[in-house]
């Protein structure tokens, strides 16, 4: 294990939180808020940054795939440890435990709040929280790869570590080019967004924030009934919209912008995915109809309820909890489902699933005629078994770690739903799930000890498992060596 690459990789993360804190200092102060919390952060993190790129000044040898993994895990991890310190300072949240549950919600996209109002507490934290979800979206490396100068040897590791879903690739030659293209879609998505909320008549403050919670498919919201503050069918069809957006992979935007090819239209994945779509919202509808007084209203609801549920987003328009159960359920599993991959969306994507089935048919076929041959094919494109068996693994692993983590979380004594759709939601990265922790209820039901468990399944969700699993992996074989 090459530590001294590492430790450089994470100075670099460091420097880089160091230089992001300075957007939440600067609303600090144009709110004439205390910038202390931020500006003691900052020094924290630049002596961090100093400390770890003095450490690992001399690295030499190259970046391998478990060196990319232990980096992303370890560089998630560390700047959520420094991001939860404003939090504390500023006294929104005083205890470090709640603190970090929710800066890592924050990262993740999950979008999971121990807190029960959010109006009253300081803009600039709550501008810090919400950018959280616009940086951790496309993936905090991903974004220090696009404005740093990176190696390419080492910046292809870390991206296909970072970027979710089966199947990793390059748009452009370059990895490095890659990032920058990336994010040149994912913010110019953003600010379209943010332009059109304004003529919704939000501020720009909520514009922003919400953008911000939009785009990364988080769901923190400046307003204690999310969304559904604004009350606004313009506002809600917007965000609803851009949710399924961000909700796309991002690969099929280049695809058809860029290269002005319609072949990422013909995708396997997103004609799946829109039809998941078009069914659960109207299903969930007829569904609801009799609570909104008829399926045209009940359909404004639903839409967006679907759309930020399968994008892993979690805003709010109404209060689902409520809901009758057949609507409840499918949103659990639209929980499960989540978005495309190579989005910013969360949950074990679609993409997987057109895997999944397809692997399956394929096993059918060759019990019905053993002398076939049968071939998994994606968009055309023939499977390797690498990724075919990744995908049976990573299912596999998924449904091990919510039993786990299900299991810790029952010790409390809380009801059934409550304590399954945690977990589910915080591993697939949702936020709000059905219970105590709906939309209408938080995450503060629970104990330090099952924070951390949940904060655990969240990074877990948002790195799609392995690189967690290949660090506590290189722990372990580090003490037996």
């Amino acid at each position: 294990m090459n530590y001294r690459i590492i430790t450089s990789i994470l100075g670099r993360i460091l420097a880089l939180e160091a230089g992001l804190l300075l957007a939440p200092l600067a609303v600090a102060a144009l709110y004439r808020e205390s910038v202390l919390p931020f500006v003691w952060t900052i020094l924290l993190c630049l002596a961090g940054a100093g400390l770890l790129l003095a450490l690992g000044r001399k690295h030499t040898g190259s970046l391998h795939p478990r060196e990319g993994f232990v980096s992303v895990a370890l560089s998630w991890l560390v700047i959520s440890l420094f991001g939860a310190l404003p939090f504390v300072f500023s006294g929104a949240i005083p205890n470090y435990i709640s603190a970090l549950f929710e800066i890592i919600s924050g990262f993740t996209t999950t979008g999971a709040s121990v807190l029960p109002e959010v109006e009253p507490l300081p803009k600039g934290v709550l501008f810090w929280r919400s950018f959280s979800h616009f940086v951790g979206g496309m993936g905090v490396l991903v974004f220090m790869m696009a404005i740093l100068p990176t190696d390419d040897e080492h910046s292809m590791h870390l991206l296909r570590a970072e970027v979710p879903g089966p199947v990793k690739g390059k748009l452009v030659p370059k990895m490095r080019d890659t990032a920058r293209v990336l994010y040149v879609i994912y913010l110019v998505m953003t600010l379209v967004e943010v332009v059109l909320l304004l003529a919704g008549g939000l501020s720009l403050f909520d514009a922003l924030t919400t953008a911000f919670g939009t785009a990364g498919t988080g769901g923190f919201g400046v307003r204690n009934a999310s969304i559904g503050a604004y009350d606004s069918a313009y506002v809600d069809t917007v965000v609803g919209i851009f949710m399924m957006l961000f909700g796309v992979n991002f690969n099929l935007y280049y695809i058809v912008l860029v290269k002005r090819s319609l072949k990422g239209l013909k995708s396997q994945e997103l004609g799946l995915y829109l039809l998941v779509i078009v069914t659960a919202t109207v299903t969930i509808a007829l569904n609801i109809a009799h609570l909104y007084g008829g399926v045209l209203q009940a359909l404004r609801y639903s839409f967006f309820q679907v759309s930020s549920i399968i994008t892993t987003t979690g805003f709010a328009t109404a209060d689902f909890n409520l809901w009758p159960s057949y609507s409840r359920a499918l949103l659990v599993l639209l929980m499960i489902l989540g978005a495309c991959a190579g989005s910013t969306g969360g949950g074990t994507k679609v993409a997987r699933l057109v895997i999944l089935g397809k692997a399956i048919w394929a096993e059918i076929r060759k019990l019905l005629y053993p002398r076939s041959i049968s071939r998994v094919t994606l968009d055309g494109e023939r499977l390797e078994a690498d990724a075919i068996h990744n995908t049976m693994v990573f299912y596999m692993l998924y449904t091990l770690i919510a039993l786990g983590a299900f299991l810790l979380l029952s010790l409390e004594g809380m009801d059934l739903e409550t304590t399954f759709t945690s977990v589910i939601s915080c591993l697939s990265n949702i936020g709000p799930g059905l219970g105590l922790v709906g939309p209408t209820g938080n995450f503060s039901v629970w104990s330090g000890a099952s924070k951390l468990v949940l904060s655990l399944c969240m990074l877990l969700g948002r790195l799609e498992i392995f690189p967690v699993l290949t660090l506590f992996a290189a722990g372990l074989r580090g003490k037996r060596s």
